[in-house]
């Protein structure tokens, strides 16, 4: 996934239900996200031609209503994500990434907990 192929807020939402569900349509997209906010139909529509042009989802057209994929997992979307901002905002200091993520949104003891524990994981991985 290039930086070009990112996708936008709207597309998250999209690629969310497309997770969620592993495969939709777009009245079944459509019928998730209107239950949260106010859409219209061909709004989703669009936005998801868009996204396959993107290369973001893929489009199975052999059925009368087209059934839509996510190209990537969401994991990889994230990861894919994080590196574009960890690079861009922060100019590859994981270290100034955390650091900002704790000061601009506090953690509670159980998040601070877990983050430990992956770094404990983490640094018994590194070489000294």
């Amino acid at each position: 996934m290039r930086s070009t192929t990112q996708p936008t807020p709207a597309e998250l939402e999209i690629l969310d239900v497309l997770w969620e569900q592993k495969k939709a349509t777009v009245r079944e997209v459509f019928e998730v996200l209107s239950r949260h906010r106010s859409t219209q139909y061909t709004t989703i529509l669009k936005l998801m031609q868009i996204m396959q042009e993107k290369g973001l989802v893929t489009r199975d057209e052999k059925e009368k209503a087209h059934v839509y994929r996510p190209k990537f997992s969401r994991s990889q979307t994230r990861t894919q994500l994080v590196g574009t901002l960890l690079e861009r905002a922060f100019r590859g200091s994981a270290l100034s990434l955390v650091q900002h993520v704790l000061e601009t949104k506090p953690a509670t003891r159980e998040e601070l907990d877990e983050i430990r524990k992956m770094i404990d994981k983490a640094a018994e991985g590194v070489k000294k």
